[in-house]
């Protein structure tokens, strides 16, 4: 592997063989199902690999007029062939005219947003693709905050709240009821929305099974998956969409943190010049623990460190950690699978500077796409 010299820690590191065999994987599915499946970019949102990722999907979903833009820009510029699709939980009077205008697939969240717009997208862009979101009112999620059809939940129109005529305007449906899940989940969706919706596919193009799939993951049942889509697809005479983020970039990369030093405070501490707050901020909305390369759990093995933020936070902790030797001043501690969820969402929190983005390309060699500094911090401000 060729080293960069101005690559210092923290630093996300994708490993484009990890990620072309994702790819690989989504691939098989759309080949043997038949479905569509579309980069999520809420939860992978890396365009330097955007050359690779649309080598094997069909497009991108957005989640508002930014991502749509990303999208447009930088993964399905050049070729028509490759779609856009735009949802947002609701649309404002000042973005939709270029939204219309970037997207070939644009889907409301209730029949209201549906009714107040839809003249106008069309009016733009009369080849635009209109759907609604549609909340089954099951789901599995593993946490309520993930959960959109929890209750409350604003995410998506209810058999109750559905108006019929939207049927007059609309090319599909949508749901996204899964998190991190598998096929038994799926089922069990699809199950409540067939119940609810069923009645209401006889003229549409398409059903968006949403994301969520954690298709990628060791132990998924793929070819399950695939009859679950070709059975659904004779059934109802409509095409399938799957739009995964996170399967994508599941277990493709780390994030790479050095320690800045060593306290003890009844355990011994490593302050890392990383931060879980900023840089990892699903381990604490979540929460789950990351996995750190070469790692055990507190006790497990001979030298246990509790790992630590370089913020003032005071929970912005990684957890407790052991190691076969001790650690030291300027060692390097590697959290696995963080390319996911991670600079999708991180911040400057106090000021800290923002990992530097690199790939580790198939031959090898190391390429530094992005470093972040001061600049990156002020222009967030005012």
């Amino acid at each position: 592997m060729k080293k960069s010299n101005k690559l210092s820690t923290p630093y996300y590191l994708c490993d484009e063989k990890l990620l072309k065999n994702n790819l690989e994987i989504l691939q098989h599915v759309q080949n043997e199902s038949g479905a569509k499946i579309i980069l999520a970019l809420k939860g992978f949102a890396m365009w330097s690999t955007f050359d690779l990722v649309k080598k094997y999907l069909k497009g991108c979903t957005a989640s508002g007029l930014h991502e749509a833009l990303l999208a447009r820009e930088e993964f399905a510029k050049d070729d028509s062939s490759l779609e856009v699709h735009t949802y947002s939980p609701a649309f404002k009077d000042e973005d939709i005219d270029e939204i219309a205008k970037i997207s070939d697939y644009v889907v409301f969240n209730s029949p209201n947003q549906l009714f107040k717009y839809k003249d106008r997208v069309k009016e733009i862009n009369p080849h635009a693709s209109l759907s609604l979101r549609i909340n089954p009112e099951y789901s599995a999620s593993p946490k309520e905050i993930y959960n959109p059809c929890g209750i409350y939940s604003r995410l998506g129109t209810t058999l109750e709240n559905f108006n019929e005529d939207v049927l007059l305007h609309v090319d599909g449906l949508n749901f996204h009821a899964l998190c991190e899940q598998d096929v038994d989940a799926l089922e069990e969706v699809l199950k409540a929305f067939e119940e609810k919706f069923s009645k209401y596919f006889t003229h549409l193009k398409y059903i968006n099974f949403g994301g969520g799939h954690h298709i990628t993951k060791k132990g998924y049942d793929v070819e399950r998956l695939i009859r679950i889509i070709k059975e659904f697809r004779a059934k109802y005479g409509v095409d399938v969409y799957l739009e995964p983020g996170e399967a994508v970039g599941w277990e493709t990369g780390v994030l790479v943190s050095s320690v800045l030093d060593i306290v003890h405070n009844g355990i011994d501490i490593a302050i890392l010049d990383t931060s879980a707050e900023a840089h990892m901020p699903d381990t604490l909305a979540m929460p789950y623990r990351a996995e750190v390369r070469g790692a055990g759990a507190a006790g497990e093995k001979k030298y246990t460190y509790r790992l630590a933020g370089n913020t003032c936070l005071a929970g912005d902790i990684m957890g407790d950690y052991s190691f076969d030797e001790p650690l030291k001043i300027g060692d390097k501690v590697i959290f696995e699978d963080q390319i996911h969820y991670t600079f999708v969402k991180n911040t400057t929190f106090n000021g800290i500077k923002l990992p530097s983005l690199a790939i580790l390309r198939e031959n090898k060699t190391l390429d530094v796409i992005k470093e972040f500094g001061y600049e990156d911090y002020k222009n967030r401000l005012s």
